[in-house]
């Protein structure tokens, strides 16, 4: 068999087996969701049991946005973001996360933002190397977003030295 332009030199073809799903393939019955944390302060979406595809996350009024690929060692990218609630391109870095190996996707955005209505929408979501993931709406990250603009911490006034008081 001769070989195909472009091959490496002695490559060979392998058969898949039969009745074999590929890696990350799965049957049409198996639909992923978002899920609550026991923390009541993150939400993953996902396959239950396994790793999640997205996960969100707040501490203080800011959202952390986690896409569950993997991520070369200090690289950097655009997590785009395309629903029907509109775009948001989120700066992500490669983070090492404590208790896994290797580094995934993370960035963060304020809860206030106007563009984190789509996290709350179904959307597509696209980063260079982790291909495109289509994630459906849900009460769980709708209600953690909500939560989370609650909780941002509340502008302090500046304080007023005594020299800028009007007598």
């Amino acid at each position: 068999m001769p070989a195909r332009e472009g091959a490496p030199d002695g490559a060979v073809r392998m058969a898949m087996p039969e009745g074999e799903a590929l890696p990350g393939v799965r049957d049409g019955d198996s639909q992923a969701s978002w899920a609550a944390g026991s923390d009541g302060l993150s939400v993953r979406y996902g396959h239950p049991g396994e790793t999640p595809l997205v996960s969100v996350s707040c501490r203080e009024g800011v959202l952390t946005v986690t896409r569950h690929a993997a991520a070369p060692v200090g690289a950097q990218a655009l997590f785009a973001l395309v629903g029907s609630d509109g775009i948001m391109r989120l700066p992500v870095d490669a983070t090492s996360v404590p208790g896994q190996r290797g580094y995934i996707w993370q960035g963060t955005i304020s809860a206030e933002d106007s563009r984190t209505k789509v996290l709350a929408g179904s959307y597509n979501g696209t980063l260079p190397g982790a291909g495109m993931i289509k994630v459906a709406a849900g009460a769980p990250v709708r209600d953690l977003v909500m939560k989370c603009r609650r909780s941002a911490p509340a502008a302090t006034p500046e304080p007023v030295a005594p020299a800028q008081i009007a007598e």
